[in-house]
């Protein structure tokens, strides 16, 4: 007998009962599936902790660091927020920073996937280990320090936040109970620019590297067009894209990196045309655009590695008249060659390099200027040079004008004040005979240098051997018979610091003065320096003989080197169509 078969009546709880367990399971596994460090919200009262209890600590091969807090997607380069840290990470900043993430949203590629930093809250004041950044219950990010003080805030408080979110593109943002945006990252950009991120007339992006030079360079939007600038006193601009003067557009103007092009927008807004374009490759991955330490406005992108793929401001500019490609005080020419400037004739040398083996480093004067001692001041005229800081009026300057703001154009000369030892004043009878009787002693306290030198040199000739045990030195009697000096000696005495060594010990004046005798061997070896740039003039000697300055402490008490003439020669070579490097 056939069965009856069921009503749709009495299989309809049970088909009710197996969907709803299947939804439970599936939302269930769901809801457990996904990694625990993977999310990019956070509600308020939330508190971090910047030390291994973060749920997702990685160290890269760079040095740097990172402790995520929040992190948008998964599988490739991603957006994060954490704790960031870029060398020895005795300091953090507290960042956005994208990171290449695996399927399940891990951290992964320490060794070549370093974070890139978008985006900082506390650059100036960085953190240490045990800082904490929470989120209160009254809707104010803080980030205070280890040792309990204030290091940053948004300063919500009261503004009905909600939460925290990480975007897709990288912004930051406080939001409330409706979802809008109380307080955005966006609003306070650093040195980066990110896809999609506008910066509007007023905002600026400034260079930084963590050193002396952080905000150096600066590049903003204002009434007149897109400008780079040098953040000295006042600013000197060394780009400038300038919109045209008949501009109706009453918006706020504004800068956008879209995919494929960096757009300034001052004559109209979007979705209108912009009025300049500087083009970028088409992305085929995450990309980033920074203000660099050099003034370089680059863009980033990750093709396995992080390349630069544009240097936005090279098409304009060549090398030489970005602001610092030289240092302070250095002449940049040619395929950035630098140099030091030099007066015409007579030569003087006025400038030394920072670093003979990094002239890009810059020069230092070697007499620096002093606001007291106008009157021995002067110009030395630099022909064919150029400066980068623009400046359309200088067509209706003369020299004297030009000299008084130290400002110079294109293939023109360019004048530096520098400072000249002060010339003996004038003076009356009546003390005539008092500085001539100190010059004399100061000339003869140099021969009396001379004549120790000599006597130590006949000393050592009639007995070498006495001298070579005082001092701890042996001859190389392999070398010809005239390498023998003693010159050698006193550079080994130097290197050794057993100059007082070389006091003859049988002349008691001598061992009672043996700091001044000493004394003038540093004296004569300044005067030896085989670079004759680094010598003493006689009016130096003599101030230090009189006590006045102390003889120059960076020496390298090489006096044999045989390839002055050549380093000479090449020293006469006139400079070119040069550029007058560093802010003025």
């Amino acid at each position: 007998m056939t069965p009856p078969p069921f009503s749709i009546l009495e299989i309809a709880p049970w088909i009710c009962y197996y969907c709803l367990s299947l939804f439970l399971i599936l939302n269930c596994y769901s809801t457990t599936a996904q990694p625990p460090f993977d999310y990019p919200t956070a509600n308020i009262s939330t508190t971090w902790t910047n030390n291994e209890s973060l749920p997702h600590s990685v160290s890269f091969t760079d040095g740097s660091q990172v402790r995520a807090i929040l992190l948008r997607g998964s599988f490739g380069p991603k957006f994060t927020c954490g704790f960031y840290c870029n060398g020895t990470c005795t300091s953090y900043l507290f960042a956005v920073f994208i990171v290449q993430t695996n399927s399940g949203g891990g951290i992964v590629q320490p060794s070549i996937g370093f974070p890139q930093v978008v985006w900082s809250a506390n650059r100036d004041s960085p953190v240490s280990y045990g800082a904490i950044l929470n989120l209160t219950a009254t809707g104010e990010l803080v980030l205070q320090d280890a040792d309990g003080s204030t290091v940053w805030t948004t300063n919500t408080t009261g503004k009905s936040v909600a939460g925290l979110n990480l975007t897709d593109d990288g912004n930051l943002v406080l939001f409330d109970v409706n979802s809008s945006v109380v307080w955005q990252s966006f609003d306070y950009p650093t040195d980066c620019l990110v896809p999609g991120k506008r910066l509007f007339q007023g905002q600026h992006v400034s260079s930084t590297n963590w050193t002396a030079q952080k905000d150096l360079f600066s590049l903003q939007v204002t009434n007149e067009g897109l400008f780079a600038y040098v953040r000295s006193n006042p600013p000197q601009v060394y780009y400038n894209s300038l919109m045209y003067r008949n501009n109706t557009n009453t918006g706020r103007r504004y800068i956008r990196f879209l995919n494929g092009s960096l757009s300034l927008f001052t004559l109209s807004v979007e979705p209108s045309d912009p009025f300049q374009l500087f083009y970028i490759p088409i992305a085929s991955s995450a990309q980033y655009m920074k203000l660099m330490p050099d003034g370089h406005l680059k863009v980033f992108e990750w093709q396995g590695s992080w390349l630069v793929v544009a240097d936005l401001f090279n098409g304009y500019l060549g090398e030489c008249n970005y602001p610092m490609a030289c240092g302070r005080n250095g002449l940049c020419s040619g395929n950035q060659q630098c140099s030091c400037p030099v007066s015409g004739s007579p030569r003087i040398d006025y400038f030394r390099a920072v670093n003979d083996r990094q002239p890009n480093l810059g020069c230092s004067a070697i007499t620096p200027l002093t606001c007291n001692s106008t009157q021995d001041q002067t110009f030395i005229a630099l022909e064919n040079v150029m400066y980068f800081s623009i400046n359309e009026d200088m067509e209706r300057m003369d020299i004297d004008t030009c000299k008084q703001a130290y400002v110079v154009h294109r293939n023109s000369s360019a004048f530096i004040k520098v400072q000249n030892v002060r010339s003996p004043p004038s003076t009356s009878r009546s003390t005539l005979g008092v500085i001539l009787t100190s010059t004399i002693g100061s000339v003869l306290f140099l021969l009396g240098v001379i004549g120790f030198l000599v006597y130590i040199i006949r000393k050592q000739r009639r007995d070498a051997q006495m001298e070579e045990e005082s001092i701890g030195e042996n001859f190389d009697r392999s070398q010809p018979e005239e390498s023998w000096h003693l010159l050698g000696v006193l550079q080994k005495g130097w290197e050794q610091g057993m100059l007082l060594d070389m006091v003859d010990k049988y002349s008691e004046d001598m061992q009672t003065r043996s700091l001044e005798v000493v004394e003038m061997m540093k004296v004569a070896s300044w005067c030896l320096q085989y670079d004759f740039t680094k010598r003493p003039s006689m009016s130096t000697v003599v101030k230090v003989l009189e006590g006045v300055m102390k003889v120059e402490s960076r020496l390298d008490y090489n006096f044999t080197d045989q390839n002055i003439t050549l380093e000479h020669d090449q020293d006469m070579t006139p400079l070119m169509a040069s550029v007058l490097s560093g802010p003025r």
